[in-house]
């Protein structure tokens, strides 16, 4: 690791840190140290920081804004890369973005809506970073990043790079091939919008921010939606009707607002979420004898 450190910091690729408390990197305030945290800052830096993880031998993973992310209280081993600064550019061609994947995607949404394109008013208040939006397929208020995606650019565990269109994402419901069959880091994407009406467009927007904000809590730490729709079903009304909002476990709690929200209420832990994840699945189950699946990623140490 010593030797690994040292080339990472020789060959400039942007932060590099031992030990680095993942609690400060995550929106849930939660998660033990990265044994090396890299923040790159640019798409080559982080194509040189790959080449150092395959020369060591590192474990490696990635992530971007913090959202969706339950991360150990013992931490993650090997190397953290943070996909923010300098993996953050956007460019704008008529009705095309190419954005790399550590912009922000409420503040793409904004931005975009102000310009009169249409295709992105479903982002408003989701937090999270584009990379991680396109790898999980995010989406909210009837449609989702497979609609406007036209390709991304993909790095392998290999450390080649390549372009995927939309049909070769294989998107699904909270899905892409990323986490089922080829393992990467969406690096940039590029997006197709529609021209419309501005007034409208913004209008829309401000509609699902005030519609997140007046049922969702993010006034306190959480990582957004715990569970997947097990549709037909909604995760929150099941878990509501199992008369388990506000239920608490340590530091963390079912949220009153939402119950598809597990906020962190003071000194929350991993174990914490973990245990209040599984009482969950085991009382709705029980109550409706239907299984619940997490839809926040689960990283680090066990």
């Amino acid at each position: 690791m010593k030797e690994a450190v040292e080339k990472l910091k020789t060959l400039q690729v942007g932060k590099v840190i031992e030990n680095e408390p993942l609690a400060s990197h995550t929106t849930m305030k939660i998660g033990g140290p990265a044994d090396l945290f890299i923040e790159p800052s640019s798409i080559g830096n982080l194509g040189k920081t790959m080449e150092v993880i395959k020369e060591f031998g590192l474990k490696w993973t990635v992530i971007g804004r913090g959202s969706n992310l339950l991360v150990s209280d013992m931490g993650i081993e090997g190397a953290v890369i943070k996909l923010g600064k300098g993996l953050d550019s956007l460019d704008i061609n008529g009705a095309e973005l190419t954005v790399g994947a550590g912009f922000s995607l409420v503040s793409l949404a904004v931005q975009i809506s102000k310009k009169g394109l249409s295709g992105l008013e479903f982002a408003s208040g989701i937090p999270g970073s584009v990379g991680g939006a396109v790898y999980m397929n995010a989406g909210a208020h009837g449609s989702d990043i497979s609609k406007i995606l036209k390709k991304a650019y993909v790095l392998f565990e290999d450390g080649s790079l390549e372009w995927l269109t939309n049909e070769e994402m294989e998107f699904s419901y909270r899905t892409s091939v990323l986490q089922t069959k080829r393992p990467g880091i969406v690096v940039e994407a590029v997006f197709t919008l529609e021209p419309g009406n501005r007034e409208e467009i913004v209008e829309r927007m401000q509609s699902n921010k005030n519609y997140r904000k007046d049922t969702q809590p993010y006034n306190l730490p959480c990582a957004g939606s715990i569970f997947r729709n097990p549709l037909p079903d909604h995760a929150g009304k099941l878990v509501e009707e199992a008369g388990l909002k506000g239920h608490k476990i340590g530091g963390a709690m079912i949220s009153e607002m939402h119950g598809n929200f597990i906020v962190n209420v003071g000194g929350g832990t991993a174990e914490d979420v973990l245990a209040l994840i599984q009482h969950v699945k085991d009382t709705v189950y029980d109550k409706f004898r239907i299984k619940m699946e997490t839809e926040v990623e689960i990283i680090g140490r066990k």
